[in-house]
């Protein structure tokens, strides 16, 4: 959970509405908390698995107040109710399905506002590892500090014996866009 997770502009924490919060979910808005997300969306999954509304409020009051424990606002925060297992069977008899997927990416996009990004400056990516991905090659990732890189663009990459020009790699994943 936490690889990547100083640079989200905001999280969707998934809670099953059947079983409540678990001690992860607490680890996990803890963790949140402390790398600097600013922003979590809820998504109760497992719906369909509940009847009892009654039920069904009270997990939602948990979560809040779990939330409210480590400063997110919690009567604030946006909570979408839903069954990630309906979605993928492409159904939606009773908005547990397909629209309950929709209404979460709607609240990520009204909650979490657009992130103010130094695209007019220079392509910048720090290397923060390199593996080697059988039958794949060398792999090296990083976070974007700023700036946007194209398909096809020449990029510098600065190693510990020269300067290397890449423009069209061959044996790396091409992006086709990318805006960080």
């Amino acid at each position: 959970m936490i690889t990547g997770a100083a640079q989200m502009d905001g999280a969707i924490l998934v809670c099953s509405a059947a079983d409540g919060p678990m001690p992860q979910t607490r680890e996990h808005i803890l963790l949140s908390r402390q790398v600097g997300v600013p922003y979590i969306v809820v998504f109760l999954n497992k719906a369909d698995m509940v009847d009892d509304e009654e039920l069904m409020e009270l997990v939602e009051m948990e979560v809040r107040e779990l939330l409210d424990q480590y400063d997110f606002p919690g009567d604030d925060t946006p909570i979408i109710v839903g069954s990630a297992l309906m979605a993928l069977n492409g159904e939606d008899d009773n908005e547990l399905g397909t629209s309950a997927v929709k209404k979460l990416v709607e609240a990520l996009d009204s909650y979490i506002p657009e992130p103010e990004r130094a695209i007019d400056k220079p392509f910048l990516m720090p290397i923060e590892d390199v593996f080697s991905i059988s039958g794949r090659g060398t792999v090296v990732t990083g976070r974007v500090e700023r700036g946007i890189v194209k398909a096809g663009e020449e990029i510098k990459i600065v190693g510990i014996l020269n300067l290397i020009n890449i423009s069209e790699p061959t044996r790396l994943r091409r992006i086709s866009y990318a805006v960080f």
